[in-house]
Formats: structure tokens, C-alpha cells, sequence
């Protein structure tokens, strides 16, 4: 008996890597959120970022024949085991976790449920976190079906951002756009008003995101955007991390496209910024992972007329 007890050891230890392992990714993992009409649509090329990523996490539907622009779909990216026994997102993360917490209690000679002690600290987040998921989803399909009626789907002209603003050396650090359009229906015009907006929205959305505030995110994106932070913060509990951000200042940006839909309008910006962005141990504080001090990604901002912009997509380059 007594020599079979490390081969079961190793095994244990085994098995919880493997129930753990997820995207070590420092902020938000991929390429989430929705554009409207044109989510699927890649963003216009500028000086300051050429492409992006196509967008990898929405609950915005591609449109085919038949289905009309606004229906919800639950896409979630799977983690590097492609959804593992139990799936992507919240469930995946909240389980591997407790799993995980279980056989190391068995290494240890605690019994399967010796090791959830750990847990218990952070158990208030992760309820948190799935009420958060739960609501911020039943708002985003309310919204989805206010929305309703289908977008036009012939291409538009807009107008180029530096033609409507002669200085394109930059307001706050921001240049004109370029390049050719998405699908949309109205051309509209950002104002240096709103790029102090979205430089402000910068800094506040990855202050708040490396403070995992859910209370102060919940007023800066939409609730699509805060149902995967909310999935980022519980993947990183059950790893017993948290992703700190700090020092995040804008670099460089400009205007990839802005258009309205029905009521709601929308910016596309291209930003280039310095962040010192790492993960730390929750326990001991050890810095566990840090990235590069430099990031250029398209950030899509929504507002309802009249209102105030939130984050609604990111797209990394």
C-alpha cells in the first residue's frame, strides 16, 4: 500500500493541473464583445493599428438568411483544453477550481473536500460573479430585442475623420482614421469632446478591471462586457490570482469608424497604450506573470442618443 501512495500522489497532483489549466492571458483574454451590425465586420485600418482580430466572444448572432441582426447567441472562447470536461466560461472555471481544491485536499490527506478551505475566502466573489453573469445576460437580451429590426446590409460611405478634423496631429493623443467602411446604417461625427471620452473610459475600464470592481465596471461597459469580466475574475479566483493594472496612459489613437444604428451610436478607436499589467499570487502577493508594458488594441464604444458612451467590444491586434 505504502508504495502505491506516491504513484496516487502524482496522479492527484496530475489530474489538478490538467482541471485548472486555462489562458494565463494578463487583461481580458481575446477578442470579446459586440459592434452592432458590424461585429463580424473587421474594423477600418489606421495609423495607428492596420487590423484586428476578428471578434471571439459575442452574444450577437452573425447574420443569415432569415435571422434578423440583434438575436443572442452563447459563444464563449474554450480554454486551452477547448472546453475541457466541463466546458468554457463561468461553470468551467468555478468547477475546475473546486475540483482541483478537492484532490490536492486527497494529496494531502484531508479527504476530497479538505482542500475547499482555501476557498472559502473567496466564495463571496464567485457568488458575486454569478449573479453578475446571470443578470448582465438578461440585460443584454433585453436590449438585443429593444434592437430588433435588421440593420441595412449595404455598405456605406464614411466620411474620413481627418477631413472633419483639419488637425489630425491629435486631441489627447488622438489622429485621424482611414480606410473603407463596414456594413452600418448612418455616418456620425466624434467630436474631441468624445475623445477625452473614450481616453477616460480607457483608463477608469483597466483600473476598475485590475481592481476586479464589478460595481465600478458595471457603469463603464455594457452588460455583454461585464458578464466576461465577471468570467475573467472567477477563472483567476479559481487560480488563486488576480490580474493588477495600473499606470494605464494613452500613447496614441485615432478613429477607425463611427456610425448609428436606430437609437444607439457607435466609435471604433484604434489605441496604442502603456499599462504595467501583471498577475500576482492572491496569497503570497509573488508576481506570477507579467506582460509588456505596451498594448495597441480597437476599443468599440456604444451610447444610446443623448447618453453617455460605455465600452462595448475589444479587439486586440
Amino acid at each position: 500500500m505504502n508504495t502505491r501512495r506516491p504513484l496516487l500522489a502524482l496522479l492527484a497532483v496530475a489530474a489538478a493541473l490538467v482541471f485548472t489549466v486555462v489562458s494565463v492571458d494578463a487583461r481580458s483574454s481575446g477578442s470579446s464583445g459586440s459592434r452592432g451590425g458590424r461585429t463580424f465586420s473587421a474594423p477600418a485600418a489606421t495609423n495607428t493599428a492596420p487590423r484586428a482580430a476578428p471578434i471571439e466572444r459575442s452574444m450577437t448572432q452573425p447574420a443569415r438568411p432569415g435571422t434578423a441582426v440583434g438575436q443572442t447567441a452563447n459563444q464563449t472562447r474554450p480554454g486551452l483544453l477547448g472546453g475541457g470536461l466541463f466546458g468554457g466560461g463561468l461553470l468551467g472555471g468555478l468547477a475546475a477550481g473546486f475540483i482541483g481544491a478537492g484532490l490536492f485536499g486527497m494529496l494531502f490527506g484531508h479527504g476530497f473536500m479538505g482542500g475547499m478551505g482555501g476557498f472559502a475566502s473567496i466564495l463571496g466573489l464567485l457568488l458575486q460573479v454569478a449573479l453578475v453573469v446571470i443578470v448582465a445576460r438578461l440585460a443584454w437580451a433585453w436590449w438585443q430585442r429593444r434592437n430588433q429590426p435588421a440593420y441595412a446590409s449595404g455598405p456605406s460611405n464614411r466620411d474620413s475623420f481627418s477631413s472633419e478634423r483639419p488637425n489630425s496631429g491629435g486631441f489627447m493623443g488622438f489622429g485621424g482614421g482611414g480606410g473603407s467602411a463596414a456594413p452600418a446604417d448612418q455616418p456620425i461625427e466624434v467630436t474631441p469632446a468624445d475623445f477625452d471620452a473614450f481616453e477616460k473610459l480607457l483608463g477608469d475600464v483597466q483600473t476598475a478591471y485590475g481592481r476586479e470592481d464589478l460595481a465600478a465596471l458595471r457603469t463603464l461597459v455594457t452588460p455583454e462586457m461585464l458578464s466576461y469580466y465577471s468570467e475573467d475574475f472567477a477563472r483567476n479566483a479559481s487560480r488563486g490570482v488576480i490580474n493588477q493594472i495600473a499606470d494605464v496612459k494613452l500613447l496614441q489613437g485615432d478613429l477607425s469608424e463611427s456610425w448609428s444604428e436606430g437609437n444607439d451610436e457607435y466609435a471604433t478607436v484604434a489605441m496604442r497604450y502603456s499599462l504595467n499589467d501583471k498577475m500576482v499570487d492572491r496569497a503570497s502577493g509573488r508576481v506570477v506573470e507579467e506582460e509588456p508594458s505596451e498594448a495597441t488594441e480597437f476599443w468599440t464604444f456604444r451610447r444610446a442618443t443623448g447618453g453617455h458612451w460605455v465600452l462595448s467590444a475589444i479587439q486586440q491586434t
